[in-house]
């Protein structure tokens, strides 16, 4: 695990920071105070990988907006 600030990270970055906590947690092998340690991490990559898709949806709708293009978007499903 990086210990690299969540907030520093690129998207893709924090999803593969994501992906290890996950895959660490489902195998079950590391123990209780790690655990809460790993879920808490997660729990904060989520939220900055959804913040930064947020960020580029709102980015596509401005475009698409200058260019008098219909606005909205799907929301990426799961986050």
């Amino acid at each position: 695990m990086t210990d690299k600030p969540v907030a520093e990270m690129s998207f893709e970055e924090a999803m593969a920071a994501l992906e290890s906590v996950v895959t660490q947690l489902e195998r079950g092998e590391v123990a209780l105070e790690q655990s809460i340690a790993l879920y808490e991490r997660g729990a904060a990559l989520k939220s900055h990988c959804a913040g930064k898709l947020k960020d580029a949806e709102e980015k596509v709708e401005l475009i698409r907006a200058a260019e008098g293009r219909a606005i909205g978007t799907t929301p990426v499903e799961g986050m």
